[in-house]
């Protein structure tokens, strides 16, 4: 039965895309069978990061609304056809989506995959609901600056009410140059805001954007540094067992910084 993951983020900007397509197609260059689903109604981008944009005829919700059987909406991955994507619509909006729907799409595809990842849209509304509803596990990725990590440390509480198991925390555009220099916050420092251990620091890589022009994701480039980074991410998550505790947060990380004792 295969294992769906939710990619997530507080705050749009932060990769969120990026890291669901290229930690997928890793998955599929290590011989898993994976599933992307976008969940971003309206402003559907994985076609794009796929190159696949041409060949969309029908997406999620024409599966939904039973317009199509899910096989015929389904793209696979030019490269790599172990590598699938369900779209979304670029036409509907998030409240085309009802309550349990993509949960129980999510159930149905179980066993065709070995991975499900759904690229949730940014920000706590409808969307966010949506996509994680049908999710046991999620990828949580930030960037090193507070407000991203304030939304992350949001989101996490609103993963963990939803009674999903275990989150994972990607950092993206780490430069360790100015980490050094302390004009940035550290993966440490996140690690201890949020109480979450990170399967990954993407560095700050000028071929992100071509790769996204290209539609080819990145870990196909021997010269992206970020590409080889998501490998070794998607390499952690086939190989994890353990679900770690979520036990801090900004709040207990803020008073430690005071010199307050956190109650319990």
């Amino acid at each position: 039965m295969g294992k769906a993951i939710v990619v997530t983020s507080g705050k749009g900007g932060v990769g969120k895309t990026t890291a669901t397509v290229n930690i997928g197609a890793a998955l599929a260059e290590q011989g898993k069978n994976v599933l992307l689903i976008d969940a971003d109604l309206g402003l559907r981008n994985l076609d794009l990061m796929m190159g696949v944009e041409n060949r969309i005829v029908y997406d999620v919700v024409d599966v939904l609304a039973g317009r199509c059987r899910l096989r015929q909406a389904v793209v696979r991955n030019k490269r790599n056809d172990r590598l699938a994507l369900l779209p979304a619509s670029q036409t509907r909006n998030k409240d085309a989506l009802k309550e349990g729907q993509l949960k129980n799409l999510i159930q149905e595809v179980r066993d065709s995959y070995d991975f499900i990842l759904i690229d949730c849209p940014a920000g706590i509304e409808q969307g966010f609901s949506n996509a994680v509803e049908g999710a046991e596990e999620a990828v949580l990725v930030c960037t090193p600056e507070i407000a991203s990590v304030r939304d992350a440390d949001r989101v996490a509480g609103l993963l963990a009410a939803s009674e999903v198991e275990g989150v994972r925390l990607v950092v993206n555009r780490v430069r360790a140059d100015l980490v050094r220099k302390r004009e940035m916050m550290s993966v440490e420092d996140i690690e201890e805001i949020l109480g979450l251990k990170a399967v990954g620091a993407v560095p700050e890589d000028p071929l992100v954007v071509r790769a996204a022009n290209l539609g080819e994701p990145l870990i196909y480039s021997v010269r992206s540094a970020a590409g080889q980074e998501y490998r070794k991410i998607a390499q952690k998550l086939a190989g994890l067992r353990e679900i770690p505790d979520r036990k801090h947060g900004m709040s207990a990380w803020v008073q430690k910084l005071l010199g307050v004792k956190a109650a319990g």
